[in-house]
């Protein structure tokens, strides 16, 4: 099979090697399937850390400083407000999980993603300490990068959302 892709060299070229090294790769989904399951799992176990003790006190810097999301321990308490936020990850995860056989349950996996993300992501600027000053400059601390980290589950979040739409759309089976 030869891929003719506009303003590239002939076969054989590193251009149209890498090309068609790309295409084979989203061909067999390899994008999704590393995302997808990557998320699965990090939430899985995020969630699950969050419902045990050295968990719920870690993060009760980011939750009591976020202007979002600070009603959720002045609610709950401590441990049953992570255990909340732990619940909606593992909701999320199943949902994700389900996505593989049901898409429109991905799409639901991944909107309750981006509120998750979208609300950790912004902790980074209500936090103390997340970010430093050193001569002047200011960067991220060790934990402002580890909140850093919840802006690209934001966005993986956002592709699971789109991957689950078309797939919902190609089944035909909205419900």
């Amino acid at each position: 099979m030869e891929i003719k892709v506009k303003g590239l060299r002939e076969k054989g070229t590193k251009e149209s090697a890498i090309v068609k090294f790309a295409l084979w790769i989203g061909k067999r989904d390899f994008p999704f399937f590393t995302i997808s399951i990557s998320m699965i799992i990090m939430l899985l176990w995020a969630g699950l850390y969050k419902m045990t003790v050295p968990g719920a006190d870690g993060i009760v810097p980011l939750v009591t400083n976020s202007p979002l999301f600070s009603w959720d321990f002045k609610l709950f308490g401590v441990y049953p407000g992570s255990d909340f936020i732990g619940i909606t990850e593992w909701v999320s995860a199943i949902l994700i999980l389900i996505g593989m056989f049901k898409p429109i349950a991905g799409i639901f996996g991944g909107v309750v993603a981006v509120c998750i993300f979208f609300v950790t992501s912004s902790m980074l600027l209500s936090t103390p300490g997340a970010l430093t000053v050193v001569k002047g400059i200011s960067y991220m601390s060790f934990l402002g990068l580890f909140l850093f980290k919840d802006i690209i589950g934001l966005g993986a979040s956002f592709y699971l959302i789109s991957y689950y739409g078309k797939k919902t759309v190609e089944s035909k089976n909205y419900l």
